[in-house]
């Protein structure tokens, strides 16, 4: 692999921005960071984000066909939850419900995008596997993007105020929304293909592309940038997707990190799909995707947790099961609290 270190973190002279202090793996030749716009914003690799409050308007305003289907579901997230896990020194994956994944690898403690608490938007409709108090102390937070869905004020206040030593790794500009809610945490911002600088963790931490886009308020829009996370131990790899539409960003993490062992593939808050394709993907594209990744194991994520758009709670599950001859690896059926991680890899 080719590494480069840029000398600016953002300049939108020459386009491109990147953290100068941490290492890039090239995924080409021609890599100059990440593309901003000829404002300065943040932008896709392949599918410049085009959506406009109009067709948010008109999403909200148009009727859901499976309205009555999706009042009737009745189902919730599976829930098994082995308390043991947190006295042990094994490594462990853990889902947490929508987008958030507790993991314990090379004897540190991190988790995904948390969302722990309800909010005004936001309420849970399928219950964490523990109570938020039996939380292990932990190590690192890694933030894909700042959407309130991924990016909870709440709940990072609380995690930063019980965890005095918590580091934050995130994507470029992440710092500006999340460092007053924490008590001068380190954080820690990447650019795509950038790898964080964790040298204690003896693992190999590194932020790639979604096809994506960020906002909190009207004005903010795409000046933090969005993205996944590509976690490699000496034994196995773990890919988290973040939030992401279908696109050739697949096959260049693919080509450029390796085949990722563990998949974390978000296939909900997909319908209507005219509206949301652009950066969530469907279950089957999901498994597209996952197919391009070559992954093993396709762990499937940001489903039955939080009611974010037209399709039933438990729909993307059901084309998952529907469509498994299509996936070319294991399904593993994302228990929440449950260990998900495989034996003898």
């Amino acid at each position: 692999m080719a590494y480069l270190i840029k000398d600016r973190f953002a300049d939108s002279r020459n386009g491109f921005s990147s953290n100068p202090e941490l290492v890039t793996i090239l995924p080409h030749e021609d890599w100059k960071g990440n593309p901003l716009d000829k404002d300065g914003k943040f932008t896709n690799l392949y599918h410049p984000f085009t959506s406009s409050f109009g067709d948010l308007l008109k999403w909200q305003t148009s009727k859901n066909p499976q309205k009555e289907e999706k009042k009737a579901e009745t189902r919730r997230l599976l829930v098994d939850f082995d308390s043991t896990l947190f006295q042990k020194k094994d490594d462990f994956l853990m889902w947490l419900g929508h987008a958030s994944y507790l993991m314990q690898l090379n004897g540190k403690t991190f988790l995904t995008d948390p969302l722990l608490f309800d909010n005004t938007f936001l309420k849970r409709e399928s219950e964490l596997p523990f109570p938020i108090e039996k939380l292990p102390r932990l190590d690192y937070i890694l933030l894909s993007h700042n959407h309130r869905d991924h990016c909870d004020k709440q709940t990072i206040k609380y995690l930063t105020d019980n965890n005095p030593d918590l580091k934050i790794l995130t994507g470029l500009g992440l710092n500006e929304v999340i460092s007053s809610w924490t008590n001068g945490h380190f954080i820690q911002e990447a650019g795509w293909y950038q790898q964080y600088s964790v040298l204690d963790t003896g693992l190999q931490i590194t932020y790639v592309p979604t096809r994506h886009w960020s906002r909190r308020w009207l004005w903010d829009d795409n000046k933090s940038l969005w993205g996944g996370f590509y976690i490699q131990t000496s034994d196995y790899s773990i890919y988290f997707m973040g939030d992401s539409g279908q696109g050739p960003h697949f096959a260049d993490i693919k080509n450029t990190m390796g085949t990722p062992d563990y998949c974390l593939m978000g296939v909900g808050a997909f319908k209507p799909e005219w509206f949301m394709h652009q950066a969530h993907i469907s279950p089957t594209d999901a498994i597209d995707a996952f197919n391009t990744l070559e992954g093993k194991y396709f762990i499937p994520m940001h489903f039955g947790t939080f009611d974010l758009s037209d399709e039933p709670r438990m729909e993307p599950w059901d084309i998952l099961v529907q469509n498994r001859a299509e996936i070319q690896g294991e399904l593993v059926e994302p228990v929440l609290g449950r260990n998900l991680l495989r034996n003898g890899l």
